[in-house]
């Protein structure tokens, strides 16, 4: 984590691990059963949890087969959040991609040290195992085997909504935040706007799915969705869309602004759907959004409260 934070501060924005490890102790690469078993399928378990929320995920190594399926049969707890966590990175692709699309166009970064952020919070300064996944998640991935909770500091000058429950927490705080088997802790900065797609087997197998957009509470704030083609180098010769979309928490309005931008391909139309996650109504991922919005491409604002 460290070396992947120093990597992003110092520019160099695609930086992934080989999940599990590219090499193991002898006695994990022998394990039939028992403890050692048990440590070698946490390991993978908390590692692809971790590298969910990085720039490139990828499961890659020697000694043992890497496939979920071969780490655990389809009834294991390590089988289970390996998918659950895939399915979880395909459908945060229209953020992700909208974050790559930062990185290329704008000099932005996907995985970010606190400080970058924070830079008046000392106390972010110094910590090494916690990080920002764009503007909008804040990741503390859990190393400890057996461990299922974990201290997590908040950082101060935003207030922070549980990604999972939508609980609500102020910031400037350490927590002990729970971190059972299945899930790290993943927190979401107030004021965030999230496009979540759908449940789907590749990239692309679902271009006119509605994309749901998670409003987080608590503070204004702005997000551009990428898009290009997804093939070719078009997006080079400035082939890709924008779309602006904004919330302004005092008015509890979102505006979905005009897209910019075009390439070939370009769906015409687009429907949006809403969560809007507020202390009074902590709602988690996995939510339906309500009220499909039809987006043409001109700018259009809706009240959400």
């Amino acid at each position: 984590m460290t070396a992947g934070l120093g990597f992003s501060v110092a520019g160099t924005p695609y930086w992934t691990t080989d999940t599990g490890g590219y090499t193991m102790e002898r006695r994990l690469a022998q394990a039939k059963s028992g403890d050692a078993l048990d440590e070698w399928q946490e390991l993978n378990a908390r590692w692809f949890q971790y590298s969910t929320f990085g720039p490139i995920l990828r499961a890659h190594g020697t000694d043992r087969p890497r496939e979920p399926w071969n780490i655990g049969d389809e009834g294991s707890a390590v089988y289970k959040t390996q998918l659950a966590f895939a399915k979880l990175r395909y459908a945060l692709f229209p953020y992700i991609y909208s974050v790559a699309g930062a990185v290329t166009h704008d000099g932005s970064t996907m995985m970010r040290p606190l400080v970058m952020d924070f830079r008046t919070d000392a106390k972010a300064r110094d910590i090494p195992d916690q990080y920002m996944f764009g503007p909008a998640f804040l990741v503390s991935p859990v190393t400890q085997y057996k461990a299922r909770s974990r201290a997590v500091y908040l950082p101060a000058g935003s207030a922070w909504y549980d990604f999972w429950t939508g609980k609500h927490a102020a910031g400037g705080q350490t927590i002990t935040a729970d971190a059972p088997f299945e899930r790290l802790p993943v927190f979401v900065r107030a004021g965030s706007i999230v496009p979540v797609g759908p449940d789907q087997q590749y990239i692309g197998e679902k271009p006119e799915a509605p994309v749901t957009l998670y409003v987080y509470a608590g503070a204004s704030g702005r997000f551009s969705i990428y898009e290009d083609d997804g093939r070719s180098y078009g997006y080079e010769r400035g082939e890709f869309a924008r779309i602006p979309i904004a919330w302004n928490d005092a008015a509890g309005t979102l505006t979905i602004g005009a897209r910019t931008g075009s390439y070939p391909g370009l769906p015409a139309t687009r429907t949006f759907t809403v969560v809007l996650v507020t202390p009074q109504s902590p709602i988690g991922y996995g939510a339906t959004g309500s009220n499909p919005i039809t987006y043409t491409g001109a700018a259009m604002t809706r009240r959400l409260r």
